[in-house]
């Protein structure tokens, strides 16, 4: 896999290991990581992304947790043959959701109302889904 796949914003708002966790639980729901993929190691992925060792070895602990991944001493970390495939579905849920309640919170920080915010959703999955069955 090449280093550019992930990507980190230090001013993004969202903390560094969360937006690292979601791009690599993005990656397996859309297939461009496949099931016993090698993810790249700790100590490479934090020099690529400038990111402290620690916080790339916390986002592997917790995918492994999760069961998204697995990792085999001394051979490295692995996309789970089991969890990715069965929990494709659940990661890009999970991915989604994530997304929505920031969009939530922060249209909720604006003083934008409950039914605007649902007027503003319908309209973009109108937009997003035009011409798809529902």
């Amino acid at each position: 896999m090449p280093p550019a796949f992930f990507s980190v914003d230090p001013h993004g708002g969202a903390p560094l290991y969360q937006q690292l966790t979601e791009q690599i639980k993005r990656a397996i729901a859309i297939g461009a990581l496949s099931p016993g993929e090698r993810l790249p190691t700790v100590k490479g992925l934090a020099h690529d992304l400038k990111l402290n060792a620690n916080t790339v070895a916390r986002v592997y602990r917790d995918l492994e947790r999760e069961g998204v991944i697995a990792t085999a001493t001394g051979r490295g970390s692995f996309v789970s043959q089991n969890g990715a495939l069965d929990n494709a579905r659940k990661i890009a849920l999970d991915v989604v959701s994530r997304g929505v309640d920031h969009a939530v919170r922060e249209a909720r920080s604006l003083g934008i109302t409950n039914s605007e915010i649902r007027a503003i959703a319908d309209a973009s999955i109108a937009r997003s889904y035009s011409g798809e069955e529902k």
